[in-house]
């Protein structure tokens, strides 16, 4: 179980994150949405780089998604990306001004144009100030340090109430590869591939094919078991940067040591979709729904998401309300075939709320009340049926969810 970290005054900080050998960023103010805090992140990665990504499924995918992709095979050397707009639903001039931009980072690094990978984040449907993002690119190019994570980690930010990060140093044969690894992400949040924006860095030697497998596996069992509302931006994108600096060998296909990356890579994945669900726009609290018992993973994700999906499921969590049959109705009209509801169970913690199709005999309200009254808890589903079992994270709905929505343009 991840667990993203809290200070004693009960708020999500910002680790201390060493640096990565071979990672560089810089950041700065374009002025694109406001000019308070920076809105350009621009990273550097070492010549001879790894770096694999994934990418939205949405159909109307955000130009600079588009080029991404394209861009991807040329071994990249640098990322830049935006908050405050996110040049989706632009058409033409947005995939001109997403090639733009890259071409503009070429310029500024002397590099090639197809070797930038661009990513926005913002609002849908404006054109993108790509004048002011050129301009600004010196500056953030004159400000590239490898110990810039918490600026970068700020600079990509758009409704999220904390910058996130997630660091880990782990020992392959007596040497160390260091994993660092920010995102952003409070709404819109269902992500159907990884995040809303995603950034992950390590000094490993590694070769773009089994980064990128890594990285699949990951995003799959994290960042894809997150819902805040059910939404898939135009927009996600995660990607991974190996600069290939350490000390330790390159990691191989059927290595212990690659077992021992790819676990750490899964254990910094679930904390930045753990981080991303506890900043849920206007989220009270944390439910994790772990569904046992399915035929299969699939079976077990759509029971879980579709309770997750519930806005009255997630409005009853807000207002601390036991009322159970809401979660019941869920798992019933979850498209799970031929299910026998007398095998079925479902628990609030640890206290049994449904058992044999019905209200459990010795289920009380004041024992539910006593859950529901937590910020964090866990709803365990048990079908009864196989082996599976699958985890989902979401949160509640808030009046606040609505103000912070229905106010996002003004």
């Amino acid at each position: 179980m991840a667990v993203y970290p809290k200070g004693s005054d009960g708020q999500f900080y910002f680790p201390e994150m060493p640096d990565v050998a071979g990672i560089a960023l810089g950041t700065t103010n374009a002025g694109i949405k406001q000019t308070v805090r920076d809105d350009i992140l621009l990273i550097q990665m070492a010549e001879g780089s790894s770096c694999a990504a994934v990418f939205t499924q949405n159909a109307f995918c955000a130009a600079p998604v588009h080029v991404a992709k394209a861009n991807l095979p040329h071994q990249p050397r640098w990322l830049l990306i935006n908050s405050g707009n996110a040049n989706a639903g632009t058409g033409k001039q947005g995939m001109g001004d997403a090639l733009a931009s890259c071409a503009g980072v070429a310029e500024t690094v002397k590099g090639q144009a197809n070797q930038v990978l661009p990513f926005s984040t913002g609002v849908i449907g404006q054109p993108l100030p790509v004048e002011k993002i050129i301009a600004a690119l010196p500056a953030a190019y004159a400000n590239l340090r490898l110990s810039n994570w918490d600026r970068a980690a700020r600079a990509i930010m758009t409704t999220d109430t904390f910058p996130k990060g997630v660091t880990e140093v782990i020992s392959i044969d007596g040497n160390a590869i260091t994993i660092n690894a920010i995102s952003k992400g409070a709404g819109m949040i269902q992500p159907n591939m990884a995040t809303m924006l995603g950034f992950i860095a390590t000094d490993a030697t590694i070769s773009q094919a089994l980064l990128q497998q890594c990285l699949s596996t990951a995003v799959e069992q994290s960042f894809n078991r997150i819902t805040v509302d059910g939404d898939t931006s135009t927009n996600d994108a995660c990607v991974v940067m190996a600069s290939g600096c350490s000390r330790v060998p390159e990691i191989k296909a059927g290595s212990a040591a690659l077992d021992v990356f790819s676990a750490a890579l899964m254990r910094v994945c679930k904390q930045l979709a753990e981080a991303i669900v506890r900043d849920g726009e206007g989220a009270t609290k944390l439910i994790r729904i772990q569904v046992e018992q399915a035929l299969h993973d699939e079976e077990a994700v759509r029971v879980g998401k579709t309770i997750a999906h519930s806005p009255l499921v997630k409005t009853a969590f807000f207002a601390s309300d036991p009322n159970w049959g809401r979660i019941l109705a869920a798992v019933g009209r979850a498209g799970v075939e031929n299910m026998v509801l007398k095998d079925v169970q479902i628990f609030l913690d640890d206290v049994c709320i449904v058992n044999n199709g019905q209200r459990a005999d010795d289920y009380t309200e004041a024992a539910g009340q006593a859950v529901m009254d937590r910020e964090e808890i866990t709803i365990t589903v048990k079908l009864g049926r196989g082996s599976a079992s699958q985890e989902v994270l979401t949160c509640d709905f808030s009046y606040d969810y609505v103000r912070i929505n229905a106010e996002y343009r003004t």
